[in-house]
């Protein structure tokens, strides 16, 4: 609890050093506190440029913090959220403290010299190193220290944006991944911390200021669910635009990393002159797109250049995050999504502020496949709950439609194309790269579906697996049947009995022999048994057993498990 609340006060100063950074390095290269909020205009700083002082002022960016991050934090270059989900996920929570520093400068810079990122996943990073760090010095374990790094990302989000608990749900549902009692209290206590601290320096204000909107028709409804589908395509979209442009800046680009940023920095100030809007992260224009101030063609425009704009940024090596942009193409997409439904139906469309809120959080969930998180945070970032209801069916349509067009989220594919899998083994870990088939025991005889509960009670206790396949009258497989099952329906009353074990028989998440054993263990270690069939890959029946023994066996021998 007392680590929690330092990580949270420490990432709540940060983020305070963090967004002065911003502020500053803004003020400096474009003269203005927000660019954004006045496209176009000259700097005072060089007034006899004009707007053209964008082509100049991402190549002084770039070669301030391209050796930054060449030289002290390689790991500071991109987005960020990545890399902290790699060090909690495969190596302990260890993050170097450094990357708390240069990240703070290097996306500072890199936002205030016209870069069309985000602010969130620096913060996140930053807050994490803190963590990171005061679970190395404190010599915590290493479950602790993954909870302070996700400690450290809660209060960064919460300081930053004023959300407290969107933070929460930021670091259980990205960083984390998983949900217990002892991470949330820890990370709302650090999130409560930052948020405090935040609050002292920021005020307490909604973090975007938006009109109030209402649903007024029922037909509104259907029209935001095809809004969350729309969404998601645009979301998934924007991550591969994302990295097939980083794909081409590395293609093209032969010298060294260090210079990349700034010369790179001319094509990303040529997109600043035709399209001012894109300087930084770009707030005051979603906030203008949220009050209806732009035409249907013009807002398709802004689209698409927040997407080439923030891919060009993180592409020629800039540092800042993908959250802010994809909420910014979110509002773009759902307030011309308004204006073409108040088109088809002006009499029951609503108000176009209200599309522009819900393709935010939907296109953030279509992206990032973080549906609590997208709810919470829209709602905290706007204090606007009345559009909660649409709001809520978008971004779970937005989620599942991601989910079946791609299994990668805007952070995950960053790793997989290093050939990173959250879900499997860390490199050089002598459990995770074998194959399931070639660990697995021979399969336990099945038990028939119109088995008695009382007979399959003995056959379970004899066999040693706590649960048993169980095959109906053509010997089709159908599922598995636990002792604990067995035993709770015979505790029951006689007239809630069944009669057989074939009404008990529950199918767990599905195990093949070429699945890859760590990611196979994510279900083995949630089974209600000690063990789960392997199913063939082809004919999906089961053609192994998979057991708690089996796994340490391949532990301790760095091979497959011997047979039976």
């Amino acid at each position: 609890m007392v680590a929690a609340v330092l990580v949270g006060a420490g990432a709540g100063v940060g983020s305070v050093v963090f967004r002065w950074c911003i502020d500053f390095f803004t003020g400096l290269l474009s003269g203005h506190h927000d660019y954004a909020a006045v496209p176009g205009a000259s700097n005072p700083h060089v007034p006899w440029l004009g707007p053209w002082f964008v082509l100049l002022a991402p190549v002084l960016g770039g070669l301030l913090y391209g050796p930054l991050v060449n030289r002290f934090a390689k790991e500071a270059r991109g987005h960020g959220v990545p890399e902290v989900m790699l060090a909690v996920a495969q190596r302990g929570g260890r993050i170097s403290p450094r990357v708390a520093v240069v990240k703070t400068l290097a996306s500072a810079l890199t936002i205030g010299s016209g870069g069309s990122v985000g602010r969130e996943g620096p913060i996140v990073q930053i807050g994490s190193a803190l963590g990171s760090t005061l679970g190395r010095v404190t010599k915590a374990a290493e479950g602790r220290t993954k909870l302070l790094v996700a400690c450290g990302a809660a209060g960064g989000i919460a300081a930053t944006f004023n959300a407290p608990l969107a933070g929460v749900f930021f670091a259980l549902e990205l960083i984390l991944g998983t949900f217990s009692a002892e991470a949330f209290g820890a990370t709302v206590l650090s999130s409560v911390t930052a948020s405090v601290i935040g609050r002292a320096a920021f005020g307490d204000v909604a973090f975007l200021e938006l009109p109030a909107f209402h649903v007024d028709h029922l037909d509104q409804y259907a029209l935001f669910g095809l809004l969350g589908v729309v969404a998601a395509l645009t979301g998934v979209g924007f991550a591969r635009a994302l990295y097939l442009i980083e794909d081409a800046c590395d293609w093209l680009w032969r010298g060294p990393e260090w210079l990349r940023p700034a010369v790179g920095g001319l094509a990303l100030g040529l997109v600043l002159l035709a399209l001012p809007q894109m300087y930084g992260v770009g707030y005051p224009v979603l906030e203008k797109a949220t009050e209806g101030g732009y035409a249907f063609g013009f807002l398709l425009l802004l689209l698409a250049g927040k997407v080439v704009a923030t891919s060009l940024t993180i592409g020629i090596g800039g540092s800042g995050g993908v959250f802010a942009p994809s909420l910014f193409i979110g509002a773009m997409l759902g307030s011309a999504y308004g204006i073409g439904a108040g088109h088809v139906l002006p009499h029951s469309a609503g108000a176009v502020g209200a599309y522009a809120l819900v393709g935010m959080g939907a296109t953030f969930a279509g992206a990032a496949r973080a549906p609590i998180t997208a709810v919470v945070i829209l709602f905290e970032l706007t204090g606007e709950y009345s559009i909660i209801l649409p709001l809520m069916l978008a971004v779970v349509l937005a989620t599942a439609t991601s989910r079946l067009l791609t299994r990668d989220t805007v952070y995950t594919l960053k790793l997989r194309r290093r050939g990173i899998d959250l879900e499997g083994a860390a490199p050089g870990a002598r459990i995770g790269a074998q194959r399931v088939g070639a660990v697995m025991e021979p399969l336990p005889p099945a038990l028939p579906a119109a088995t008695p509960l009382t007979e399959a009670a003995a056959l379970l206790s004899l066999s040693g697996h706590g649960a048993l396949p169980v095959v109906d009258g053509g010997g089709e497989y159908v599922g598995v049947v636990t002792a604990r099952a067995v035993a709770e329906a015979l505790s029951d009353q006689p007239d809630t009995v069944p009669s057989s074990v074939g009404r008990l028989a529950e199918s767990p998440d599905p195990v093949t022999a070429d699945q890859p054993l760590a990611q196979a263990l994510h279900t083995l270690i949630s089974a209600a048994g000690t063990g789960v069939p392997v199913l063939d890959t082809e004919q999906g029946g089961p053609v192994g057993w998979l057991s708690h023994q089996s796994a340490l066996r391949a532990v301790g021998s760095g091979g497959p498990a011997p047979a039976g």
